[in-house]
């Protein structure tokens, strides 16, 4: 592992508005979420995660997606995007007509999680790729990026290794081609924090002859999340999902924690010369908000020193 050309500037893609909330016990009102997607505007984040469109049934922090993206602010420089897991999911974000989202497919090594957070198994995942694909260009869009869950463990099955992602990828790739689509982007999400830097790294190198963009959603369960982030940027990756002040976890994997920080991950690149685009101070007060409307203090660390 011998690559450690940093690169210069750095994409965060905030999750913190739809990871967050979706895993707290309570259910807030949208005018708080309001205020802190507000907050996170405001400090120059160009891509804000605002809400999931899932079964209220079973998430029911998430019931009222709708309403919230009636509601955001108009905000020049920003795109808001939503979470969707099934084609009903994709409907409900699209007829809001507020949101820029890319089309995703949804996918992870561990077919135990796949079936508690999909509903699905992995060749049904598979399957199903052709009918995603038409159902994006309804919609004048186009084949974006393949999400991973577990991309590195999973609570139900264990360690997973970097064989079974890049065999899980390719999967995915030619069943793309063959809808006449392709991947641009391959986001790796540690959903339940069980990553390391020297197998976050193996696994970038192995998926590196792939030739796609490769991204990561971090989560900082055992306190390595900023460690992999580190592990990640020697390594060339230019794209991270972080959460303002640390908030979130999915609320299908048991013992997740939240993502890692975005003010922390942004003090790192600052820190490093790395240029993000991001206003710190006004990121710092949004975890403040954060933990306000929480009403308990987050795991992130530098807003508490801003």
């Amino acid at each position: 592992m011998k690559s450690e050309a940093l690169p210069k500037q750095v994409l965060i893609r905030e999750v913190g508005p739809r990871e967050g909330f979706q895993i707290l016990p309570t259910v807030y009102p949208v005018a708080e979420k309001l205020r802190l997607i507000d907050a996170l505007t405001k400090a120059s984040l160009s891509q804000i995660e605002v809400a999931s469109f899932v079964r209220p049934d079973r998430v029911p922090q998430m019931a009222d997606a709708e309403d919230l993206v009636a509601q955001l602010p108009a905000a020049k420089g920003t795109e808001y995007s939503a979470l969707y897991l099934n084609p009903h999911g994709f409907e409900r974000a699209e007829k809001s007509g507020k949101l820029s989202n890319k089309g995703w497919l949804y996918t992870s090594p561990s077919a135990t999680f796949l079936k508690a957070n999909n509903n699905t198994s992995i060749d049904e995942s598979v399957a199903a790729v052709a009918e995603w694909c038409d159902m994006f260009r309804r919609y004048s869009k186009r084949l974006h990026g393949l999400m991973v869950s577990n991309a590195f463990g999973c609570s139900y099955e264990g360690r997973v290794s970097s064989s079974a992602v890049v065999s899980l990828v390719e999967r995915f790739a030619a069943a793309c081609e063959a809808a006449g689509e392709r991947i641009v982007e391959v986001c790796l999400a540690d959903t339940v924090g069980m990553a390391n830097p020297k197998i976050v790294r193996e696994l970038l190198v192995a998926l590196r002859p792939l030739g796609f963009t490769v991204s990561l959603h971090l989560h900082d369960t055992v306190g390595l999340g900023l460690a992999n982030v580190y592990a990640g940027l020697l390594e060339g990756v230019s794209i991270f999902e972080t959460s303002v002040g640390g908030l979130g976890g999915c609320p299908f994997t048991p013992g997740a924690a939240g993502n890692v920080a975005t003010e922390d991950v942004v003090y790192l690149c600052e820190q490093m010369g790395i240029e993000t685009s991001v206003d710190l101070r006004l990121l710092c007060e949004a975890a403040k908000l954060a933990e306000f409307i929480i009403g308990a203090p987050l795991p992130g660390r530098v807003y508490r020193s801003k």
